[in-house]
C-alpha cells in the first residue's frame, strides 16, 4: 500500500498567505476500484486562482490545484500504466482518480509532446495555454494592426497572450512589476513595456499608445486596469482573466469604474477557460505548433521539492516567478 503526502488548508488566509496557512500530512492510499487510476505527481502547479478559490474550501481540505504525473496503477483503460496525465487532484504526491466523478476539469492523458518537457502540460500546453488562446482570441477578437495591452504580462498566461497577439499582427504592450520581467517581455517580442512599480502607468501608456488601445487582457484588476480602460478606444474589447491585485484583500485605488464603459461603449467579458472544454485539444495543438515554430517562447520558474509547495505559492503570489510557476517533486 502506498502512503501519500498532501498539503492541507490549515488556517484561513488573511491578506497575504503565509506558511501558517498550510500543514503537511500523510495518509494511506486506498486500493483501486474499477474505473479508477492512480497517479504519482511529477510536477505541480501553483496559480493565483488558488488564493481566492480556497476561500470557499473548509479548513482541513487538501489544497486545490493541478498536476502532471505518471499513472502507476490503473483499472481504467483510458489511463494506461506508464502514461502521463493531467489531473486536478490538489497538492498531493499520490492520488486516486475516477474520471467519471469529475464534473469539470476532468483528468486526461497528455498528448505526445515529443522533446518538449511534460511540465508544459500544466502550462503552455494545458490550462495556462488554453486560457491565453481562448480567452484572448475568442473574447478580444484581435485584428492586425490593433494595439493590445496585457497586465500581469510576465506571468504564465500574460506572456503567452502577448505572443499570440504578435502572431495575429498586433502591437503589444506588457505591464509587469520588475525591470527583469520587462526586459524579458521585450526579448520575446513585446513592442513596449511598463514597470508599474517604477513608471507612471498613465503617462507611460500615453507615450506607448498615443492613439489608444483596442484590446486589453486583464490579469490584475484594480488601479492598473482602470487606467488602461481610460485610454481605450471606442468599442474596445476587454477580456478579464483575473484580478490578482485584489486577491490578498488590500484596498485598491479605483477611478470611476463605469464612466469609460458608458462613454466609449466598451465590451468587457470575464471567463473561465473551461467554457471551451469541448475544444481543449484544439488549443493545445495550436500552441504546440507555435512553440515548435519558435513563435511562442515559454519560460518556467521551478521550485524543487514537494515540501516547498507553500513557499512556491507564496513567492508566486508576490510576483517572484517569470512565466509559469512549477513545483518539481
Amino acid at each position: 500500500m502506498y502512503t501519500a503526502k498532501k498539503w492541507i488548508y490549515a488556517k484561513p488566509f488573511t491578506n497575504e498567505p503565509t506558511l501558517e496557512n498550510f500543514q503537511l500530512v500523510e495518509e494511506p492510499v486506498p486500493q483501486l476500484q474499477d474505473g479508477e487510476f492512480m497517479i504519482r505527481a511529477m510536477y505541480l502547479s501553483v496559480d493565483p486562482y488558488m488564493r481566492i478559490y480556497t476561500l470557499n474550501c473548509p479548513v482541513g481540505s487538501t489544497m486545490i490545484g493541478g498536476q502532471v504525473g505518471e499513472v502507476i496503477e490503473s483499472k481504467n483503460g483510458d489511463f494506461p500504466v506508464g502514461s502521463y496525465a493531467f489531473a486536478q487532484v490538489g497538492w498531493r504526491t499520490i492520488s486516486i482518480c475516477n474520471p467519471a466523478l469529475f464534473e469539470t476539469r476532468k483528468p486526461y492523458v497528455l498528448a505526445d509532446f515529443g522533446d518538449l518537457p511534460i511540465s508544459l502540460g500544466m502550462g503552455a500546453l494545458g490550462t495556462v495555454g488554453n486560457t491565453a488562446y481562448f480567452g484572448f482570441l475568442e473574447i478580444c477578437k484581435p485584428q492586425p494592426g490593433e494595439t493590445v495591452v496585457v497586465s500581469g504580462a510576465a506571468g504564465a498566461v500574460g506572456s503567452i497572450v502577448g505572443q499570440i497577439a504578435k502572431i495575429k499582427g498586433c502591437r503589444v504592450i506588457g505591464i509587469a512589476g520588475t525591470r527583469e520581467k520587462c526586459n524579458w517581455l521585450r526579448e520575446i517580442g513585446f513592442d513596449g513595456t511598463i514597470n508599474y512599480k517604477e513608471d507612471n502607468i498613465e503617462e507611460a501608456l500615453k507615450q506607448l499608445a498615443p492613439d489608444g488601445v483596442e484590446c486589453y487582457f486583464d490579469n490584475v484588476g484594480g488601479y492598473t486596469s482602470e487606467v488602461v480602460k481610460g485610454q481605450m478606444k471606442a468599442f474596445g474589447r476587454i477580456s478579464v482573466c483575473g484580478t490578482i491585485s485584489m486577491y490578498n484583500g488590500k484596498p485598491a485605488q479605483v477611478i470611476d469604474p463605469q464612466r469609460d464603459f458608458v462613454w466609449k461603449q466598451l465590451m468587457q467579458e470575464g471567463f473561465s477557460v473551461h467554457r471551451w472544454t469541448d475544444r481543449w485539444f484544439e488549443g493545445i495543438k495550436q500552441n504546440m505548433q507555435w512553440i515548435r515554430e519558435g513563435k511562442i517562447k515559454v519560460r518556467e520558474t521551478y521550485t524543487e521539492g514537494f515540501e516547498n509547495m507553500p513557499s512556491a505559492f507564496i513567492d508566486m503570489m508576490k510576483g517572484k516567478n517569470i512565466g509559469k510557476a512549477v513545483v518539481k517533486v
